[in-house]
């Protein structure tokens, strides 16, 4: 029997990581409804473009595509649509500063569902500028060339 405290991910946004450095992170609620929930118990959701924004203080998820439900017929949702996130309001306020005054990103790096409800995992990120992608993949090379080097000895 699985343990209920571990998250069952649906989504992970793989390029996060590489395009952002991540500052700090929050797991938020998501409001969506009974289809969309169907959707994502299937894994059918995708949030490689996905970014939150905050709008009168209040935190949304824009560009998050979660695939209508093949059963759903008229009572389907709009995969692209605007999801509210629930989290404190300390939080917001603190997440309202950070984006307003320091030009920072809000990103999703993953979807999962935890204790049966659906929850983002969001991030305070800084864009990487390319000298830094490139930096990080050399970094990657480095550390394999050595792992291999002492796995030969």
């Amino acid at each position: 029997m699985p343990e209920q405290d571990t998250p069952e991910i649906v989504a992970r946004n793989k390029r996060a990581r590489h395009d952002y450095h991540i500052l700090e992170t929050w797991e938020a609620g998501l409001v969506l409804t009974g289809t969309e929930v169907k959707s994502l118990r299937n894994g059918k959701a995708n949030i490689t473009d996905a970014h939150a924004i905050v709008s009168g203080g209040e935190l949304f998820l824009l560009n998050a595509h979660i695939a209508p439900y093949e059963q759903g017929n008229q009572f389907n949702h709009d995969p692209l649509r605007t999801r509210k996130l629930l989290l404190h309001r300390r939080e917001i306020r603190k997440l309202i500063g950070a984006v307003e005054r320091q030009g920072l990103t809000l990103i999703p790096l993953d979807i999962h569902f935890t204790r049966g409800r659906a929850k983002v995992t969001l991030a305070l990120a800084k864009g990487k500028k390319l000298y830094d992608k490139r930096a990080d993949a050399r970094r990657r090379d480095d550390e394999r060339e050595m792992a291999r080097a002492a796995r030969v000895r």
